[in-house]
């Protein structure tokens, strides 16, 4: 349950709400299952917020500062993330289906069995990141960074990886069916048991 003052605070605005925390900088907000929907956060500071089970369906989150946040069993559906940094955020079995995460820091962000199907993470940099058994089926990686992520049963099917970095990735049985690879950069990542079926690997580097 999300602290009211906090949640209050931030409903009077980002201006407000960075005064606060600038005050209060030992305090780390709680926002747990706070409904957010459609919320403008734009350029916002929640770094080592507490934001579980959180509702931020088509928030704009874009340019947000989401440092080490707590987003577990969030509810980012359609949500706006462009530019943000999620780098070591939380965001295990988040959905964020269909959701923009252009040239979003996810460095070493946990996306344990998180929706990502149809997501949009063109250019986005997931570098160390946690995606074991995430659901990226459809979504968009093309130009994105994942060197030495972490897609062990990941579900990659018709996923776009044109031109990715998944150099020392591990994708040991993960689910790639008539995924695109064309020219993605895969030198020395780990595809044992992967389902390559139908999987466009034209000019990609092993």
């Amino acid at each position: 349950m999300a602290n009211r003052e906090h949640l209050a605070l931030l409903q009077q605005g980002a201006v407000k709400w960075l005064e606060w925390r600038k005050k209060n900088i030992h305090i780390k907000p709680d926002l747990s299952e706070a409904n957010l929907t459609g919320t403008n956060l734009r350029g916002i500071d929640l770094s080592n917020t507490k934001l579980i089970a959180a509702n931020l369906a088509k928030a704009n989150l874009s340019t947000a500062n989401l440092y080490k946040a707590e987003l577990i069993d969030a509810n980012l559906q359609e949500v706006e993330l462009i530019d943000a940094k999620l780098i070591e955020t939380q965001l295990m079995a988040a959905d964020l289906s269909n959701a923009n995460l252009i040239a979003t820091e996810l460095g070493g962000a946990n996306l344990r069995e998180c929706d990502l199907s149809a997501a949009n993470l063109r250019r986005t940099s997931l570098g160390y990141a946690n995606l074991m058994a995430a659901n990226l089926s459809n979504a968009d990686l093309s130009d994105a960074n994942l060197y030495e992520a972490e897609l062990i049963e990941a579900y990659l099917y018709r996923a776009n990886f044109h031109k990715v970095n998944l150099s020392d990735a591990h994708l040991g049985g993960a689910y790639i069916f008539a995924a695109n690879f064309s020219e993605a950069n895969l030198y020395s990542a780990n595809l044992s048991q992967a389902n390559l079926d139908e999987a466009n690997l034209s000019k990609a580097n092993f």
